[in-house]
């Protein structure tokens, strides 16, 4: 199933770091050190890899505002406790 950019962008502040330091955070929250870790390392295989590939290239380009509307958009489930 192909997604639009627009669903590939409003996964990044649905969906949860599933493991690791930061399991349970929002990815669009994971801090950006953290990304540039998982650039140098490599990024995991599939969609995850995919998701903070994505969230690795809008943080090094400073288009972090791009996420700021999809975030009153969130499925209630996903916000932070």
């Amino acid at each position: 199933m192909e997604y639009s950019d627009s669903h590939r962008l409003l996964e990044l502040v649905r969906h949860r770091m599933p493991f690791g330091k930061h399991q349970g955070m929002i990815l669009a929250d994971l801090p950006e050190p953290y990304l540039v870790w998982f650039y140098q390392q490599g990024f995991p295989q599939g969609k995850l890899g995919e998701q903070l590939a994505l969230l690795y290239q809008i943080k090094l380009n400073g288009l972090e505002d791009l996420l700021v509307p999809l975030r009153s958009q969130q499925h209630p489930n996903t916000r932070q406790p």
